[in-house]
């Protein structure tokens, strides 16, 4: 299919699409027509697109996009959103997920500690959105303590993991900071900035700053949560999948796509179901570096409101997992919106990347506790602090 003609001239060979998923991955139709609206976008050269694929705001979300323009709406407002991974010093025999569940509940206050020494010694300004540092978010942002189920590859021994393992699944991006930088030039990127522009580098920077400010959040909430258990912490993995970078004369952009440049790649299912760890083959360069974030959305969240949670015995079935875990969510809008009921089945995902030579499956991840944070109701003194914090400049 080739570009629309503009100006009378010839339409140009649409931009490559490969697809790294079967029939099992669930695609609607409406992710599937952006992906051929991205591709036939000014300088779209190839396309990845992932078994978690489904419809965005601006484009498709888990999907890798490889472009001679730079195109902001590609990765969207959460810029730097990712996943990390921590293990936890503490045995799982020594685990009591009520006791543990109440105390991950300091997760839904603000962060009290030194915002402005960690945000200085990432390179950041010291006053860079420093209320919002530490706080996880709403939307399908969470913090889920996990056990490793199953060890499945000899790469995580080179990582010192083993089954029974705890661990700390973070996901969270930028918070104001990336909406800030994306809403500066939401107005002006139709077409896509052109490589070494003022606006361009300008959105760059920004960019980078706030994917840095991102991978530090994750890292202050994981902090947070170890404190809470008693335990030490030490990083197994930070997998951005909301990122732009430079490749030469390109630009390779990722939404919901994992950065697959890491020897482990996390791999996030639902509140109950497995999430997995992999080993990037690197062997695809179609791929174009990046495997799945996540199992991605099978319905929307409009549609969930009638989907589950209609009554009060639903709902409190939602705060209990198949694994006999606990969901910490006192939102119950949110909580019916990111019932497990709205997400593609993870082990299919996994399943996909597998077939397809992108990926190793190195261990199952169980659910143990999931912590979502509440939305804060509009008017509230965090809610105005934060829209205030949304109109300052951190260049």
């Amino acid at each position: 299919m080739g570009n629309p003609e503009r100006d009378g001239a010839p339409a140009e060979t649409a931009a490559s699409i490969h697809e790294f998923y079967t029939a099992s991955s669930w695609i609607e139709g409406a992710a599937t027509e952006q992906l051929r609206q991205v591709a036939n976008l000014p300088g779209v050269r190839q396309i990845a697109a992932f078994p978690d694929l489904h419809p965005g705001t601006f484009g498709p979300i888990g999907c890798a996009v490889l472009s001679e323009r730079l195109y902001p709406q590609l990765i969207g407002n959460d810029i730097g959103c990712g996943m990390s991974l921590f293990a936890l010093d503490l045995p799982r025999s020594k685990l009591r997920l009520d006791r543990a569940a109440q105390k991950l509940r300091v997760l839904e206050s603000a962060w009290s500690g030194n915002a402005a020494g960690y945000l200085a010694e990432a390179g950041l300004p010291s006053d860079a959105f420093s209320e919002a540092i530490g706080s996880i978010g709403g939307g399908n942002h969470f913090c889920e303590l996990q056990v490793i189920e199953e060890i499945t590859d000899d790469a995580a021994s080179g990582h010192d993991l083993a089954p029974q393992t705890l661990l700390l699944f973070v996901h969270s991006g930028s918070r104001g900071f990336g909406t800030h930088v994306f809403r500066s030039v939401v107005e002006r990127f139709a077409d896509g900035l052109e490589q070494g522009s003022t606006a361009a580098n300008r959105y760059l920077d920004d960019h980078d700053r706030a994917v840095a400010w991102a991978s530090l959040n994750r890292r202050i909430i994981a902090l947070r949560a170890a404190v809470a258990l008693r335990a030490d912490i030490r990083t197994v993995v930070d997998s951005p999948h909301n990122v732009v970078e430079r490749q030469g004369d390109l630009f390779l952009h990722r939404k919901g796509a994992a950065v697959a440049t890491t020897p482990l790649v996390p791999l996030a299912g639902s509140r109950d179901s497995l999430s997995f760890l992999l080993k990037p083959t690197g062997c695809k360069p179609e791929a174009l570096a990046s495997l799945s974030h996540g199992s991605g959305r099978k319905y929307d969240r409009k549609s969930m409101l009638g989907r589950v949670g209609s009554t009060r015995s639903d709902r409190e079935r939602l705060l209990r997992t198949s694994f006999g875990g606990r969901v910490i969510c006192d939102d119950r809008q949110l909580l019916i919106e990111e019932a497990p009921d709205a997400y593609k089945n993870s082990a299919h995902v996994c399943d996909d990347l597998v077939s397809h030579g992108l990926a190793t499956c190195v261990a199952s991840l169980q659910p143990l506790i999931t912590f979502k944070k509440a939305t804060e109701p509009e008017g509230t003194e965090s809610w105005k602090r934060q829209r205030k914090d949304h109109g300052r400049k951190w260049r």
